[in-house]
């Protein structure tokens, strides 16, 4: 394990890193380990290992993933993940599971492959990022203790209150989709986290993320959209449309955004540009 780094956030999923360090220190000898407390401090401790580590392994949620993985575009180092945050969506994407003996296995093998990213004006997204309603839900999810059933609870009291936002397109083939939406997403990997695939036919190696437009609907519509949202069978209908795409851009009438579920203001116009086969993991 010489050649590996383990990049801990110890905030995520309310501090359970500590079994998972008693667990690697028992199985590896002298692990390298950085117990993270800023984004600064991680992009540093990187850097200052970077030629002589092959596989940053990010132990915490999509954020934690998120802030490891931008150190590590373009690069041949490879990312790992242990999940231990409130959603896991990538990790549940990428396959990688709350098993450190299955982990310890995939690094000794080191077999990766490479997978695309996203940015949003610049800003690295590996996971699904958005606006509307989601924006405001992660923006009021992070005032709570996180957890599954905090998120339901600030979706709900958000979902009666929320204004749709207003979307205009910049190319001319897209402009038929200008209008008001409840949220639009940009989704590398089929879901947000906990299962909920918000864009059930996306690939993180087609060189396209999917677009996904949902228009406010009625309360009636609610209970098929979260089923379909939980069945991976969401698809276009009256109040759902996928446009899968290279690069896009367009203006939106609010700058609240999540990008992999971390809260961040981001101003009109927004340009979005895939970056092919740009991230290397671990399978």
């Amino acid at each position: 394990m010489e050649k590996v780094a383990f990049i801990i956030n110890p905030f995520s999923a309310k501090k359970n890193y500590q079994p998972f360090l008693n667990e690697l220190r028992k199985k590896v000898q002298d692990p390298l380990y950085y117990i993270s407390e800023s984004i600064q401090g991680t992009d540093d401790f990187i850097q200052k290992q970077f030629d002589n580590i092959d596989i940053f392994v990010a132990i915490g949620g999509d954020g934690t993933i998120s802030t490891v993985a931008k150190n590590l575009i373009s690069t041949d180092k490879i990312l790992a993940i242990f999940p231990a945050g409130s959603g896991n969506g990538f990790s549940n994407e990428t396959k990688f599971s709350k098993n450190l003996d299955e982990l310890l296995g995939k690094l000794t093998a080191k077999k990766s492959r490479k997978i695309d990213t996203f940015t949003v004006n610049g800003r690295l997204s590996i996971n699904v990022s958005g606006t509307g309603f989601d924006g405001k839900v992660v923006k009021e999810f992070e005032k709570t203790d996180r957890g599954f059933k905090n998120y339901i609870k600030v979706s709900l009291k958000t979902f009666f209150n929320y204004k749709p936002i207003k979307v205009k397109f910049s190319e001319e083939q897209y402009q038929k989709y200008n209008g008001r939406y409840l949220m639009l997403n940009i989704a590398n990997t089929r879901q947000f986290g906990n299962n909920a695939y918000i864009a059930p036919n996306a690939s993180k190696s087609d060189g396209l993320v999917d677009m996904v437009l949902v228009k406010k609907f009625p309360l009636s519509y609610s209970a098929l959209f979260a089923y379909r949202m939980f069945t991976k069978k969401l698809k276009d209908d009256d109040y759902v449309t996928y446009l899968p795409v290279s690069e896009i851009e367009f203006k939106v009438n609010t700058t609240n955004w999540h990008l992999d579920g971390e809260f961040n203001k981001i101003k009109s116009p927004v340009h979005v540009k895939v970056s092919p086969a740009s991230l290397n993991i671990l399978i």
